[in-house]
């Protein structure tokens, strides 16, 4: 094995102290661009790489950031993700990003994690059932924190959606098709954010005299979408449009649908919630709720900086609206 390049052998291949390197790599002293540029050259070619765990000690300013977050497979997460480290990594920040899978038992040690490898702030989408202990524990160790989704404290930056307002709107949108037998459709956990979300397609249906509400728990994987449209269709055949509690699910049951020679938006409806990069391009296209992923986490990242250089700022809590994006997979009821 190779013999691991340090700021001694960087410093002998450039011809210069050990000192003078480690001002280069921390960009620190009186350093003439001549000798700067050939340690950074002399490090180019032993492919020196500083430690920043050293650096770190030294200095105690960590430039790493926690995201903790519920199940990354799903693509809204990874989009929200992707929204934030851009950032981040352009203000010298690296991010962890840790599935806690929606356990609680699991995120709590993983928020120890965090503490116990200094993390410099936190984005963080709580578990249910996420109590204040937890809150206390950030606040014991001065962990910046801004909560995403679901709100757990006052005392904490939030990002959240108007859930409640988005279903409301994604049931009126197939009412105003013509359809009168809706179900509500994916998600099996009972949190805060699914159940704003039952709140808005209930409160739509109740224009709809005698019309019995139906609420088709699933998982939140295509396939679990596309196997549950089955199970939903069969045992409720007077169901011709679904509004759906994300993207993901909803793509699923579009693909179920058509392998039972079914159209999406001819033969039966179908209104997702997200708006993730798939919903664009899937054929056809998907009506959702969009609230663009992306920008959300840019704005988490905004919000955790903002808390990071001024601690004493007020906490702010944000709360955006979902827009109503029409494309192929909603249309008139059958027989309308």
């Amino acid at each position: 094995m190779a013999k691991k390049p340090t700021l001694s052998s960087v410093a002998k291949e450039a011809g210069v102290s050990v000192p003078t390197v480690s001002q280069v790599m921390r960009d620190t002293g009186r350093i003439s661009e001549k000798t700067r540029q050939k340690v950074l050259s002399a490090a180019k070619r032993l492919r020196y790489v500083p430690n920043q765990a050293a650096a770190t000690m030294r200095s105690g300013d960590n430039r790493e950031i926690g995201f903790i977050l519920n199940k990354l497979a799903n693509p809204f997460n990874a989009e929200v993700v992707s929204g934030a480290v851009d950032l981040l990594e352009t203000e010298g920040f690296m991010v962890s990003v840790l599935d806690a899978q929606g356990d609680l038992q699991r995120q709590n040690r993983l928020l120890e994690a965090c503490i116990r490898f200094g993390r410099r702030g936190l984005i963080w989408v709580p578990a249910l059932d996420t109590n204040e202990d937890a809150m206390e524990l950030l606040d014991a160790h001065g962990v910046p924190a801004v909560t995403f989704m679901r709100k757990v404290s006052q005392s904490l930056d939030h990002v959240g959606v108007l859930n409640t307002e988005a279903l409301v709107q994604a049931t009126q949108h197939l009412i105003d098709l013509g359809h009168k037998h809706i179900a509500y459709f994916g998600g099996i956990e009972q949190t805060s954010v699914r159940e704003e979300r039952i709140a808005g397609y209930l409160s739509a249906l109740e224009k709809l005299d005698g019309v019995r509400p139906i609420v088709w728990p699933c998982e939140e994987t295509k396939r679990s979408g596309l196997e549950a449209i089955a199970a939903l269709r069969y045992q409720h055949p007077e169901v011709t449009g679904i509004v759906c509690n994300g993207d993901v699910v909803a793509l699923g049951a579009c693909f179920g649908l058509i392998q039972t020679n079914l159209k999406p938006g001819h033969d039966f409806s179908v209104v997702g919630f997200d708006d993730i990069e798939d919903a664009a391009v899937s054929t056809p296209g998907l009506t959702t709720m969009a609230i663009n992923p992306k920008k959300l986490g840019t704005r988490l990242a905004e919000i955790l900086l903002d808390r990071m250089r001024t601690p004493e700022l007020p906490v702010r809590h944000f709360e955006y609206s979902a827009t109503l994006t029409i494309r192929g997979t909603s249309g008139a009821a059958p027989g309308h």
